[in-house]
């Protein structure tokens, strides 16, 4: 099974935060799942670190998820696409583009948002 990363969860994962719950734990460290993250966090990131919000580093987060052995997925048109054809139950322009992305390549965006998951099928609250 193939699982998108939420950007909290990518960063809890590779900080071995205590706020990644052990249902995503689990999920993540199983060798037969494919796990993948998105550019689009690695932009959010930037923006909000410049922004003083998050003390994290674009780049070093993609080489560190890189390193685990995770997969990166290219923010493309038709993310794009299918992020304007979600309908308007949270308003963060990244969530929506990773619920999109999600979508598009038919895997589950792991999250611990909950508001996301009322998307549904392509969104897993862990």
């Amino acid at each position: 099974m193939k699982y998108l990363l939420d950007t909290h969860i990518l960063l809890w994962w590779l900080d071995d935060d205590r706020l990644l719950s052990k249902a995503a734990h689990k999920l993540i460290e199983n060798t037969s799942h494919r796990i993948v993250f998105s550019s689009l966090s690695l932009w959010e990131i930037a923006i909000k670190s410049n922004q003083g919000k998050l003390e994290a580093n674009a780049e070093e987060v993609r080489d560190a998820a890189l390193e685990e052995g995770f997969g990166l997925v290219v923010f493309d048109d038709q993310h794009a696409l299918e992020a304007a054809r979600l309908p308007s139950i949270h308003a963060d322009p990244f969530d929506r583009g990773l619920v999109a992305t999600a979508r598009v390549e038919g895997c589950p965006l792991l999250t611990a948002d909950s508001l996301l998951a009322r998307y549904g099928s392509s969104v897993k609250q862990v």
